[in-house]
């Protein structure tokens, strides 16, 4: 008697990512609290795994909620987590909470951008990173990662260029390995194309790089924080990511509170 085996995209898809997290069957096996056996028929395709145990799977491989409904699709399954657009009325608390937070980060500027560096939102504060820019990068949809490092963006201002250059595309080339997408891959060689050549030297410190940028009324110097929303099941909630500046030094508070003071309408 022979048997049929019906392959389906899954078992590749299962192999690509454990070997792009160096995980062995065996591994993943304890992980997803299966037999190492199992998983090499799900790899080969001789066996087809249930709803279940793809999400276990995908769980332990820590994969996005994006890659998690591919890997479902791929073994048959509708995604399990939804994906809103933003404006939908479902979402309004959200936009509302993101709204309390940028304002409430004043004078300091803030923003929330999506994964490929896509800006959906910024507090008042955002408009010292647009002062001077080229409308052609101020254009929606603006990607806030080509802004800072375009020349024709706010890369002439910045005095440490170099550096603050590569600690982006350092983020986005750490962001792309646990997360393959092509059009990440394309912004890392159109970004570095900017760059003039960095030698880091033995003081130079990759993951703790302040941005020093030029202003109408000094010198700033910020360090910036990253906020996700750690427990969401929306993919669209999973996807974004909220970058506050706040001043390395003294002299960089008082500059930006001043700005924020001139915004301020007379009488408040």
């Amino acid at each position: 008697m022979t048997t049929a085996l019906t392959t389906t995209a899954f078992g590749p898809q299962l192999r690509h990512w454990r070997t792009l997290r160096r995980i062995s069957q065996l591994d993943l096996a304890i992980r997803a609290e299966t037999s190492q056996r199992y998983l090499s028929f799900l790899e080969q395709g001789r066996s087809q795994p249930g709803r279940t145990m793809v999400v276990r799977l995908a769980e332990s491989l820590d994969l996005t909620l994006r890659d998690r409904n591919n890997l479902l699709l791929a073994a048959g399954f509708a995604p399990v987590f939804p994906e809103s657009d933003l404006a939908a009325p479902e979402l309004a608390p959200v936009r509302e909470a993101l709204t309390a937070v940028l304002d409430g980060h004043l004078p300091y500027p803030a923003l929330v951008a999506r994964p490929r560096g896509e800006l959906v939102t910024a507090n008042a504060a955002f408009d010292l990173f647009t002062d001077g820019v080229a409308d052609h990068l101020l254009r929606a949809p603006m990607n806030v990662l080509r802004l800072a490092l375009h020349p024709d963006g706010v890369a002439p201002r910045v005095r440490n260029l170099p550096e603050w250059g590569r600690h982006i595309i350092d983020a986005l080339r750490s962001r792309a390995a646990h997360t393959p997408d092509p059009a990440v891959d394309a912004l890392i060689a159109e970004l570095s194309g900017y760059l003039p050549p960095v030698a880091p030297g033995p003081d130079h410190v990759g993951f703790a790089v302040p941005l020093h940028l030029r202003t109408d009324d000094g010198d700033l110097r910020l360090i910036t924080t990253l906020t996700s929303f750690a427990t969401a099941t929306d993919v669209t909630l999973a996807e974004l990511h909220l970058e506050a500046f706040l001043p390395a030094d003294a002299e960089s508070a008082r500059i930006l509170t001043l700005r924020a003071a001139r915004r301020r309408p007379a009488g408040r």
